[in-house]
């Protein structure tokens, strides 16, 4: 019988894993996803600002050799070597497990976050956020990385009659170059967001936020964009994880605590063999997909595989459609002065979004894209 591999969520890193494995072993590959369309998650703050994003339907961009299920994993047993499912009474066997079931914004993190704050983690949530926008005026965007800006950003530019902030605990861009904060507040000033830095947020209210020391921000309409958390499948079903649900793996991305199951992408706590870890970002996820399927192989064919080798080369953060900000980095991410901005910068980040999902038609093209 074929050795059975079972991938868990579609996002760019499961896709692309169920995708290279059909074309690169003679498992039989089944892919699960609880819905049948593909989101581009790095677009998600365009929806939420009311664009229309591209129909991505699955089954146009799963290999032939991949059997798409669309159904929502309910619990694994390592044991059994079981995915159960919630539409289907007899459970999913596998030999191998890819577990890439992403991550969601915590909104569970601060009293009153999980009621009245809105956030772009995932399709349906950008959609409510773009439905509440019609009837808003005020929107205090909480958060200062990359989510944040580039949702302030993107929705300062799609609705000019509304009043932007963004309000984070640290500095407005502190993990850039001198180059790239002055751009980033040049943006701002152009855009009309209000930038909060060194703010922290103690409580989200239905009319705003509380600040320490009791100041009261207004807003009609929170957006929470800092801080992030897995599923709870992996920690209900006895797997190592961190702090925030994610799966402690090796540097061939194989769980620490069951070697026949392997996590990728926003779900896995990953360092490559230099000891860096690996920030949750499509730029990790391609790769690290790409190594994880090359793991699979050698480990099928009885050799040892090598560890992931990675190194950053950019951060690429779009300010609207007509702006961005590539901030080039060291191989350990940490930011040179160099940077690019402005249309080019856009044109530049436009093509990484296309290419990031390309990759998935196209899966031997090269991943290092970011």
């Amino acid at each position: 019988m074929a050795t059975r591999i079972v991938v868990l969520g579609a996002g760019y890193s499961g896709l692309l894993a169920a995708n290279l494995a059909a074309r690169r072993t003679s498992a039989e590959v089944t892919l699960v996803n609880a819905t049948d369309r593909f989101v581009e998650r790095v677009r998600l703050h365009q929806l939420a600002a009311g664009q229309r994003l591209p129909d991505r339907p699955l089954a146009d961009v799963v290999h032939r050799r991949v059997n798409l299920v669309v159904d929502t994993v309910t619990g694994i047993d390592p044991a059994g070597h079981a995915v159960h499912l919630a539409g289907r009474p007899e459970p999913l066997r596998y030999d191998t497990l890819v577990y890439a079931l992403g991550s969601r914004t915590d909104l569970t993190s601060l009293p009153g976050a999980a009621e009245y704050a809105y956030d772009v983690s995932a399709a349906e949530s950008g959609e409510r956020l773009a439905a509440r926008l019609r009837d808003a005026g005020t929107v205090a965007v909480v958060g200062g990385g990359l989510t944040g800006i580039e949702t302030a950003a993107e929705l300062a530019e799609s609705h000019p009659r509304l009043k932007v902030r963004l309000v984070t605990g640290g500095d407005l861009g502190a993990a850039l170059s001198a180059k790239g904060r002055a751009h980033l507040r040049k943006a701002f000033a152009r855009l009309g967001v209000e930038v909060r830095d060194r703010a922290q947020v103690t409580e989200v209210r239905a009319d705003g936020l509380l600040l320490d020391g009791d100041e009261h921000l207004a807003a009609d309409t929170v957006v929470w964009t800092t801080g992030f958390t897995a599923p709870d499948l992996a920690a209900r079903a006895g797997f190592a994880v961190d702090a925030t649900g994610r799966m402690l793996v090796d540097t061939t991305l194989r769980s620490v605590s069951h070697p026949d199951v392997y996590a990728v992408g926003d779900a896995a706590r990953a360092r490559a063999v230099t000891g860096v870890e690996l920030r949750m970002a499509c730029a990790t996820g391609l790769p690290s997909a790409q190594r994880v399927v090359r793991a699979i192989a050698d480990r099928m064919a009885g050799r040892e595989p090598e560890p992931l080798r990675f190194r950053y080369f950019n951060q690429c953060i779009s300010l609207g459609r007509r702006d961005a900000l590539i901030q080039y980095v060291r191989a350990d991410d940490s930011p040179v002065e160099a940077v690019l901005t402005g249309r080019l910068a856009a044109v530049y980040k436009e093509t990484i979004v296309r290419g990031a999902f390309a990759v998935q038609r196209f899966p031997m093209v090269p991943t290092a894209i970011g």
